[in-house]
């Protein structure tokens, strides 16, 4: 067996509070456990810990596993590996199977079939335990330990656990977070005495260079988490090696574990247990402490992709200790739930068959700030100037990023893929990344300046008289055509409604339903869950094997257009999916009849959830913004027809049961008559949401919907609606406008006034608030896309500080 812990600590955990070996119930010989019956769990004696089947996320399958059974984040800490040393693939059986301890002492996993599929076997086991310490142990007559799951880590260690010299015994991070296959992260004690960290080539035992390590060699002796919160490692002649700096996080007061996360970071985590600890904390897993501090600095890999997948880079969070992994600009992830698959171009790749001339007008270079890929070179210039350097790339077919370096005058040209990408401020290079020239970009934030009206209210209180003529009715649609967008209509629903079933997430086309599949569905359409300008929407359950839930929106007074035009539009919308947008099950277009059929969104609008007596908690709020944000930028830029929205409120945005932001009620637009494309206010749009392009003679874009996120963003932040009339205080009456004085005045503290974890995370809350007031501008130019939005929020770019309108109003007087 493998060095741990002597028994003889086991008064001082009892004296430390710590349930002792003796007040463990033993789980008897022929004791067995199924994932569905009365036997389920093996409970610790404090409850603390479960031994039992774990259900994968979005899976029948299950996994034997232990995990945190007392708080909400029942956090997995143990999970069974075909191989005890770690490198084995995680076992996963169906609902059928069952783990049994027999008679002769073997812990038996089998399947459906009767087919042992793991096993864990020692000799002579008298009982089983579940530890308060989450270690789960094969014991002897004589007490002492014959297999333990602290001998076989998964990707975690817990208090008390060690991980010994010689024996190889690794922790393996998981794929992603929901993924428990092997992921590309190793830590081994190795048998020369290091502890070493590697990046591994995935589906294989294939080791990198390591990007972290002890530098031990010939004197490391075995890594050690303590009760006391320590995670370190002893050397032989009794020096130890601070690994974690968490000490003084109790077991008594904290849960706690150290895990190697999916993105090589070795991270300690508490999570308050006593009611002491709970009372001044917030109720999540919080990491204390991390090696390495930055993986994107710390990883190089040649081959391989570095910390992020190819074509990616890599930005580190200090402040949330976190890595995200981006595309660059015209770049999108071949997958956003695994974004270690990396990044590909979204668009046609260069002909080698381009002349110069051609090249040049097709494609052309485009800076992006502090990010580099240090590989992936094939072609140096020098002496030569940036110009230069950009048109050689441009006509080069193979080029599709160079690196430019004033210092010395040279340039890089790289080829694709571009592999160990990372942002950092560090990067003084001017990279370059070769895109084509009619994609839509942004105007460079932080040059110009904002016209606001020197009315602060004109926008949002103005009157509808200029808006009312048919003149600009006829040229807003015009515009609207020649954009060759889709503009979506609200339905001012207020839904409370029950939990749908998923429907994956392959996109497949919608279903064409009938009419009388529909009026049975929703019995009669009885159950109305709110209206709008382009119908009625009903709630509706399928007759399916799964009684799916849904709401079916009856269209009202439709455009008089063939079926196969309709049928062309729908289905349009329907392969239009996103994890933040509503998704459309179905349509029926039966002789007069136009019904569209969605998914039901559980929890209700964010109108509901945002402005009820109870505030929402900050993280979540900050969930919903970045849900909205990807679910904008999808609909703009990455979906195969760029769709506007042209009614983003809180209304038109639906939360499902893990409060996930969904967009609803986009791409609409050619489905409906033109005089059904207005509100009361007379334009597209809702009160307080509208962007002032929309009083002007000018054309339609894609900023419309930004400058609505940038209102709903500050609604977020601040917990209230943008107009509030009733305020006592005048200069708060629309939020817009106080969160732009007290921006300037370095004072939002005061939009967020009572907010306890707000305010804790008042730094994120000065980065949202800047953000909504670029999307604020009335420039639409000055305004950033949904890409630099997102990157904006995310903290992978740097925020210009917002033009001041009153400096532009200051001028005219």
């Amino acid at each position: 067996m493998a060095p741990r812990l002597p028994w003889c600590f086991l008064p001082l955990l009892l004296l430390l509070g710590i349930p002792s070996a003796h007040a463990q119930v033993n789980i008897t010989l022929g004791s067995s456990l199924t994932p569905r019956g009365p036997n389920t769990s093996w409970l610790s004696p404090s409850g603390d810990f479960a031994f039992s089947f774990w259900q994968l996320e979005g899976n029948s399958s299950y996994l034997l596993a232990v995990w945190f059974n007392k708080i909400p984040e029942k956090t997995v800490a143990w999970y069974a590996k075909s191989s005890s040393d770690g490198q084995g693939r995680p076992v996963q059986v169906p609902s059928s199977s069952v783990l049994q301890l027999t008679k002769d002492g073997l812990l038996s996993l089998r399947d459906q079939s009767g087919d042992e599929v793991w096993s864990a076997r020692a000799p002579s086991v008298a009982y089983a335990r579940m530890l308060d310490t989450g270690n789960f142990m094969l014991v002897g007559a004589d007490g002492t330990a014959k297999w333990e799951t602290f001998d076989a880590p998964a990707d975690t260690i817990l208090p008390t656990q060690v991980l010994p010299l010689g024996q190889d015994k690794v922790l393996r991070s998981r794929l992603i977070a929901t993924d428990y296959s092997n992921g590309r992260f190793l830590l081994a004690v190795q048998p020369d005495g290091n502890l070493v960290m590697y990046p591994i080539a995935e589906h294989s035992t294939f080791r990198y260079d390591a990007y972290w390590e002890t530098d031990t060699v010939g004197n490391g002796s075995q890594l050690v988490f303590s009760e006391t919160g320590r995670v370190y490692f002893t050397l032989k002649n009794g020096t130890q090696i601070n690994i974690t700096s968490a000490e003084g996080n109790s077991m008594v007061d904290f849960f706690q574990r150290a895990t190697l996360d999916p993105d090589g970071v070795f991270r300690q985590y508490v999570y308050p247990k006593s009611s002491k600890a709970r009372s001044l904390w917030s109720l999540q897993w919080k990491a204390v402490s991390s090696i390495p501090q930055n993986i994107c600095k710390a990883v190089m890999v040649v081959p391989g992709s570095g910390a992020c997948g190819f074509n990616s880079y890599c930005t580190f969070d200090g402040t949330k200790n976190q890595t995200s992994c981006l595309c660059p600009q015209g770049y999108k992830f071949f997958d956003e739930e695994r974004q270690y698959k990396g990044c590909r171009p979204d668009f046609e790749p260069q002909s080698c068959d381009l002349d110069e001339a051609a090249a040049t007008a097709q494609f052309k270079m485009t800076p992006i700030d502090r990010v580099d890929w240090p590989l992936s070179d094939y072609e140096q210039y020098s002496p030569i100037d940036e110009t230069e350097c950009r048109r050689l790339c441009v006509i080069d077919c193979f080029c599709a990023t160079a690196v430019f370096d004033t210092n010395s005058k040279t340039c890089w040209k790289k080829k694709l893929p571009l592999s160990n990408g990372n942002m950092a401020d560090s990067v003084q290079r001017t990279v370059l990344i070769k895109v084509p020239r009619n994609n839509s970009s942004e105007s460079q934030l932080g040059i110009g300046s904002s016209k606001w009206m020197k009315d602060k209210k004109y926008w949002i209180l103005g009157s509808s008289l200029f808006l009312g003529s048919s003149v600009l009715v006829n040229f807003l649609l015009i515009s609207i055509l020649l954009f060759g967008t889709y503009c979506g209509i609200s339905i001012n629903s207020k839904r409370k409604i029950q939990p749908s079933q998923s429907s994956g997430s392959s996109i497949l086309p919608p279903n064409i339903f009938t009419y009388n599949e529909l009026e049975k569905a929703t019995s009669g359409f009885r159950e109305v869950l709110g209206t709008g300008a382009s119908g009625t929407v009903y709630k509706g359950q399928m007759q399916d094997e799964h009684a799916t839930s849904i709401a079916v929106k009856k269209l009202e007074k439709l455009q008089q257009e063939t079926e196969k035009e309709f049928m062309v539009e729908v289905q349009t919308i329907g392969q239009t999916f996103h994890k933040n947008l509503v998704r459309l099950l179905g349509f029926c277009n039966e002789g007069t009849d136009r019904l569209l059929v969605y998914e039901l969104m559980p929890n209700g609008s964010l109108d509901e959830f945002l402005f009820s007596d109870a505030q929402p908690h900050w993280s979540l709020r900050v969930q919903v913004a970045l849900g909205v944000a990807r679910g904008l930028l999808y609909l703009h830029e990455e979906c195969s027809k760029q769709i506007i929205h042209c009614d983003i409120k809180p209304q038109n945005i639906l939360l499902d049961d893990n409060f996930m932001a969904k967009i609803a009620d986009f791409g609409l637009a050619k489905l409906l008559r033109a005089n059904q494309t207005q509100t009361n206010t007379g334009i597209r749009g809702t009160r307080g949401y509208v962007a002032p392009e929309w009083f002007k003679n000018v054309g339609i874009t894609s900023k419309v919907d930004v400058y609505s996120f940038g209102v709903i963003l500050l609604e977020l932040v601040c917990c209230r609606r943008n107009v509030e009339l009733e305020n006592a205080d005048e200069e708060q009456t629309i939020l817009t406008y106080w969160a732009n004085d007290c921006y300037r005045c370095g004072r939002i503290d005061l939009l967020v006034e009572g907010d306890d974890e707000a305010i804790f995370n008042i730094k994120k809350v000065e980065r949202f608030v800047a953000v909504a007031l670029w999307c604020l501008q009335e420039e639409p130019t000055m305004r950033p896309t949904m890409l630099k939005v997102t990157q904006m929020l995310d903290g992978a770019v740097q925020i210009p500080t917002p033009p001041d309108p009153s400096s532009f109003i200051s001028s005219l007087q």
